[in-house]
């Protein structure tokens, strides 16, 4: 378990490589609210760049103004990610980037329509065209998303820089927390890699009532088990766990250290245990440590 520098391009699947014309075009659709039913809701409209293309909320309004039931995650760096969605219910860009619009809960939008919708435009034929031989289509409008989406990467931060070799890059409070992080306080047994993510699913005694994997494999032992997150950009995604239930960096790193229950359903993964006899400067520093994992370009 190492940490790495973010690589320099996502990876591109055979069946969709990446264009300008594809980007182009996907960024274009990305920020339209034309892809939801009431045209007034765009995929922009809960992954905000500003935000590191999450949404600044505990849990987003969807299409009919009731909160949705999991914090929207950022889409950052989602092209290194072999399984979207908190629960993985996905394998593929190209598949994930059509649910959301389709969804009731959320955009509400049906594809037929919205390419009828799309084709009487002035400007979608042309740039249709010009990414794909066959123009308009739902197969299509996926595969731009996907394209936009994976060229959505983390900028170099202070970390990479400090990876690569600059040790006054991190403060010294930040390097105390690297220390903890790889060391004493575990963290990188599940956020490790370019992305901090190791993407497998874990049961963390937070959000009881969602069946989170569990409802996608349907097996017992999934149950309540989330995927881990990415800690790039971290400090600009917040509010953070799946349920959007912690506000601060320093309330996540403090449940870790003082929160996480004995006891819970289907019972806890990791044989996590809080650090309770820890010092709280200690969560102090593995916040700085994670606001070093944000880019300030």
């Amino acid at each position: 378990m190492r940490l790495v520098p973010i690589p320099a391009s996502t990876p591109q699947p055979q069946a969709n490589p990446s264009t300008e014309q594809k980007v182009v075009l996907g960024k274009t659709l990305f920020f339209d609210p034309r892809l939801s039913g009431n045209n007034r809701i765009s995929c922009a409209s809960c992954h905000i760049p500003s935000k590191g293309f999450g949404d600044g909320k505990p849990l987003s309004s969807g299409f009919t103004g009731e909160k949705l039931a999991r914090n929207t995650p950022t889409v950052l760096n989602t092209g290194f990610q072999r399984q979207l969605f908190w629960d993985g219910r996905t394998q593929s860009l190209e598949e994930q980037a059509l649910m959301p619009i389709q969804s009731a809960q959320e955009m509400n939008q049906e594809m037929k329509e919205l390419v009828r919708e799309l084709k009487a435009t002035a400007e979608y034929p042309k740039l249709f065209l010009d990414a794909f031989d066959d123009g308009v289509t739902a197969e299509n409008i996926a595969k731009a998303l996907a394209s936009y989406e994976r060229s959505l990467m983390s900028k170099p931060t202070d970390f990479d820089k400090y990876l690569k070799g600059d040790e006054q890059a991190l403060s010294i409070s930040a390097r105390r927390g690297m220390e903890l992080f790889e060391g004493d306080a575990g963290c990188i047994r599940c956020h490790n890699g370019p992305l901090l993510s190791d993407g497998k699913y874990y049961r963390l005694g937070v959000g009881r009532g969602d069946l989170g994997r569990g409802a996608v494999t349907n097996r017992r032992e999934d149950r309540y088990r989330f995927r881990t997150p990415s800690l790039r950009d971290v400090s600009l995604t917040g509010p953070y766990m799946h349920d959007g239930s912690m506000n601060t960096l320093y309330q996540v790193v403090e449940y870790y250290y003082r929160g996480i229950p004995t006891r819970g359903p289907e019972g806890l993964d990791l044989d996590v245990e809080p650090l309770s006899d820890r010092s709280f400067t200690e969560i102090d520093d593995l916040v700085a440590f994670l606001k070093a994992l944000t880019s300030s370009e």
